[in-house]
């Protein structure tokens, strides 16, 4: 079997050696050549392009790529950027303009790229070589023309191309060299033409009604003369006019077909050079001699030579086409040959392996027969087993499944009691008690973070298993960090006599990390540490690089009692601990730590002997390669680093309180209404005794009896719990963001579940803000107050917003406060000449009541709609003050006044002055009126 395998193999060998050899050629070598051009959009580039691609089809090592650029510097100067970053062999420029071309081309030419100047030239004299007319010499040819064909006397209009083009320049002042003996000859105007027929053709006409006497029209291109005689369609002074144009290319519509048809008097060769350009760039890549300056030659064509010129270009365009379909049909028979090499070599490649795989299949078709019986009988058992194994391992998971959504659940429900705990303690600490009622208070809430603490671990653990968890890395020092991480430990190892001491091999590093995991991983080691060394012990924390530089590795190493061998193997066990040891911890510290750790791509391992103490290693990757996109994140603000309530520190009586006083019931009106949906009634009352402080406060025990009360009362603010009898808080929510009469309240959400989905489904239900149990009261009172304050800044926006003209918008569901600031603002404006329009009447239209459009217009724009209704009629009379004919009294009622009187006294009493006043003072007052 093994012998006919090799066989088989050699075989193999052989045909593709065979293959090789028959199909490799020789390859020269590839040059790229990068082609900016200035533009495509004229028939003389077009002709330029035609001649390149066919003189480079001559030479196949040459790949020619060309870029237009739309008669646009800056589009031009980035096309030749990315040919420089593409490193092509040669570069060819037709520059737009001289000034803004030059540092690009300066660049390239620098960087070893040969560089070719193309009909025009850039202010510097970094190139390899030019290919193009003298426009100089072309344009003093014009002028001598011009004269000779005036007598010596007449008046030119010039048709300029693009003012910033060198051969626009070279060409004005050529033709002015031309006409200098000739006093009498004279430019009278300018057209600016920018090279294009169109734009000449637009612009020529304004430029002649000035200067109807004209004699003839200088253009700087045969398509410029085209588009200033197509202008004059149907004024007399055409026939007279003689018109000039530069190029002279072949073609229905090129310069030679004009000078024939008697719309042009005489046009000048301006050569493409396609041809010579090609060759040029051959030379220089080939290493072969090549001159700088190639100045193409040029004549004039008029009706003397125009017959014979055209007979010329035709048969070169007759020459052309041929060349194209022999070439075409060169490229065709190629292809033919190759793809019928091809099939022969597949034929005989195909062959030889059917031959050698009939001889394989004979060989092993005697050894399937032996072996399919074992095989079959060997599946059956493994298939057996297969099915045992899946119901066993079935019946383990739904019992893990349910084992871990009990604790789930559980962990759930104790953070509402945890806020209950907190809340009290927190207003205790900061109100004057005694220092042994401080103590007991301070043992409280330690305890209460503790419990949080292994509340969070258990949800931590549960993410984990459900797969997640997800990082949230961000680049900084992790030498800093771990040093801000211990530095809460120096109080506790002072207090117990223990060396703490942190190493650092490195003086900074940064590394992509999640600062929240790496702090935990941390932590639950130091604090690991501190359980098991006693007074006079030493810990140590050691940053270093790997030897391959590629990790770095963090160490904490303590002097403690050590673990047994039995420990150290079940040491990142999940639930796991010692007999010993069981009262001192869950277990699940360092399980959490090792996934945690797995989750950025590192290790974690632990040494450890009895009675010498235990050093763990963990190490994280450096870079960001091994991280997902999606993993990444900016760094966080400073303020958002920090959560209302912190747990996993040691100095509990310096992290949440700072001797701030509790406030005083206040004796003054309360400005705001909040509405609190909790179904836990403790939890509600404690919320609303505290905010009853600062606000007037309505409490309902669950889901729709709150909604309810959320459209009778339109409070200022809700806070409603997720979880609740009969609707829910999500439903809730999305019920009043999306009705008119309540889609402007701020709602804030509380719950005890803080993972990211049930963050995401709040947020897309509408909730202002989410907010996790347990949570400190003070930072739930802060976010209150600011978003209270942000609907107040809503009101000055919408105030200064709407206009008297707003017309009716398509709402998007989240944008129903300005949809219903639309919907007043245009029944206002349509009825506004109606006397009797009334609040009543808006609602109606509306499909709200009155009660509601009112709580909603003061809530939005803090006045009341009758309010808005004059305002909206003065903006307008004050309007038709400044723009219209009419009298005062026409005015009045045309804006829905009742009368005359009434209008001039509201009128006053807005903008303190007198509609009469008003109307005699200066246009330009009226800004300085409110």
């Amino acid at each position: 079997m093994m012998a006919s395998k090799q066989w088989i193999y050699a075989g193999i060998v052989l045909i593709v050696a065979f293959l090789t050899s028959c199909s490799q050629e020789e390859e020269s070598h590839k040059f790229t050549i990068g082609f900016s051009q200035c533009t495509e959009g004229d028939a003389w580039r077009k002709a330029m392009h035609k001649e390149m691609e066919r003189e480079a089809s001559f030479h196949p090592e040459l790949s020619l790529q060309i870029k237009d650029g739309k008669n646009s510097s800056a589009t031009q100067v980035k096309h030749i950027k990315k040919f420089i970053e593409q490193k092509v062999d040669l570069l060819i420029v037709s520059p737009n303009e001289s000034e803004p071309i030059t540092p690009v081309v300066e660049e390239a030419f620098e960087k070893g790229i040969p560089v070719i100047l193309v009909d025009r030239k850039i202010s510097s004299s970094s190139y390899s070589a030019y290919v193009g007319a003298d426009n100089f010499q072309i344009g003093k040819l014009a002028g001598e023309y011009v004269s000779n064909l005036l007598k010596g006397e007449g008046k030119i209009i010039e048709v300029w191309g693009l003012q910033g083009s060198s051969p626009a320049i070279e060409r004005h002042r050529g033709f002015l060299e031309g006409i200098s003996q000739y006093p009498e000859v004279k430019v009278v105007a300018e057209v600016k033409g920018d090279w294009e027929k169109e734009v000449a053709k637009k612009r020529f006409p304004a430029v002649f009604l000035q200067h109807p006497k004209a004699d003839l029209v200088f253009a700087h291109n045969d398509v410029m003369a085209m588009g200033s005689y197509e202008s004059l369609h149907g004024l007399k002074q055409k026939n007279r006019l003689k018109f000039i144009g530069f190029d002279g290319l072949a073609g229905p519509n090129g310069g030679l077909q004009l000078v024939e048809d008697g719309i042009l008097d005489a046009t000048f060769l301006y050569p493409t050079g396609g041809e010579e350009i090609i060759q040029l760039a051959y030379n220089i890549l080939h290493n072969q001699p090549y001159k700088k300056e190639n100045i193409l030659n040029s004549t004039v064509i008029d009706g003397r030579n125009v017959h014979i010129m055209k007979q010329q270009s035709n048969k070169i365009l007759s020459q052309e086409e041929n060349i194209n379909r022999q070439q075409n049909k060169i490229s065709e028979q190629i292809k033919i040959y190759n793809n019928q090499r091809t099939l022969l070599y597949v034929l005989i490649i195909s062959l030889v392996i059917i031959i050698i795989l009939g001889a394989y299949a004979v060989y092993s078709l005697r050894l399937r027969h032996e072996t399919n019986r074992a095989l079959m009988a060997k599946n059956r058992e493994i298939l057996e087993q297969r099915n045992e194994i899946a119901v066993m391992a079935k019946k383990a998971e739904k019992a893990n499944e349910a084992k871990l959504k009990f604790f789930t659940n559980i962990s759930h429900e104790f953070r509402t009691p945890l806020t209950l705990i907190l809340g009290p303690v927190e207003d205790a600490l900061q109100s004057n008690i005694s220092t042994v009622l401080r103590k007991d208070m301070l043992l409280v809430r330690q305890n209460a973070l503790r419990l949080l603490k292994l509340v969070n671990q258990l949800m931590d653990f549960r993410k984990v298993e459900r797969k997640k968890m997800r990082l949230q890395t961000s680049e900084s020092d992790l030498v800093k960090f771990v040093k801000e991480v211990v530095q809460p430990f120096e109080r506790l190892a002072r207090k117990r006599h223990i060396q703490l001491k942190i190493i650092a091999r490195v003086k900074e590093i940064n590394v992509y990390f999640d600062k929240d995991k790496i702090d935990k991983i941390l932590f639950n080691l130091l604090s690991n540490s501190f359980k098991f060394t006693k007074e006079n012990g030493r810990i140590t924390i050691l940053i270093e690089l790997s030897e391959d530089r590629n990790h770095v590795l963090i160490t904490v190493e303590d002097t403690g009692k050590g673990m047994t061998p039995s420990q150290v193997a079940n040491a990142f066990d999940r639930f796991y601990t010692a007999e010993d040891n069981a009262s001192l911890g869950t277990g699940l510290g360092l399980a959490l730590s090792k996934e945690f750790i797995k989750l950025h791509h590192g290790e974690i391992s632990v040494v450890s002997k009895e009675r010498e103490g235990t050093r763990f290693i963990f190490n994280l990757p450096l870079g960001k390669e091994h991280l997902k996109e999606e993993e990444i994140i900016m760094e966080p603000n400073k303020s958002e680093q920090s959560a209302p309530l912190i747990a996993g520190v040691l100095d509990f009586d310096q992290v949440l309180f700072s001797g701030t006083q509790v406030q005083e019931p206040s004796e003054t009106a309360k400005e705001h209404t909040i509405l609190v949906i909790e179904d836990n009634k403790e939890l509600r009352e404690f919320l609303v005794s505290r905010l009853a402080t600062d606000f007037n406060v309505v409490d309902a025990p669950q889901g729709a009896f709150g909604l309810q009360q959320a459209f009778d009362i339109i409070p200022d603010l809700i806070i409603c719990d997720v979880t609740l009898p009969q609707k829910d808080g999500l439903e809730v929510t999305a019920m009043l963001k999306k009705d008119m009469r309540t889609s402007h309240i701020p709602v804030i959400l509380l719950t005890a579940k803080d993972s990211l989905e049930y963050k995401i489904d709040g947020i897309q239900a509408g909730a202002d803000l989410y907010v996790t149990k347990p949570f400190s009261y003070l930072y739930l009172l802060e976010r209150v107050k600011g978003l209270l304050r942000n609907r107040d800044l809503l009101k000055v926006y919408y105030n200064s917003a709407i206009a008297v003209d707003t017309k009716v918008q398509t709402a998007q569901p989240k944008q129903l406060d300005k949809k219903f600031i639309n919907d007043v603002a245009a029944l206002v404006e349509k009825n506004l000449q109606n006397t009797d329009l009334s609040a009543n009447d808006i609602a109606e239209n509306l499909g709200m009541s009155r009660v509601h459009v009112y709580r909603k217009m003061k809530a939005l724009l803090g006045y009341s709609l009758n309010d808005y209704i004059v305002n909206t009629r003065l903006k307008k009379a004050r309007h038709l003050l400044l723009s219209s004919q009419m009298n005062i009294s026409e005015i009045a009622y045309e804006v829905g006044f009742s009368s005359p009187a009434y209008f001039s006294t509201a009128f006053k009493n807005h903008f303190n002055m007198s509609p009469s006043d008003f109307k005699s003072t200066r246009p330009g007052k009226e800004k300085n009126l409110v």
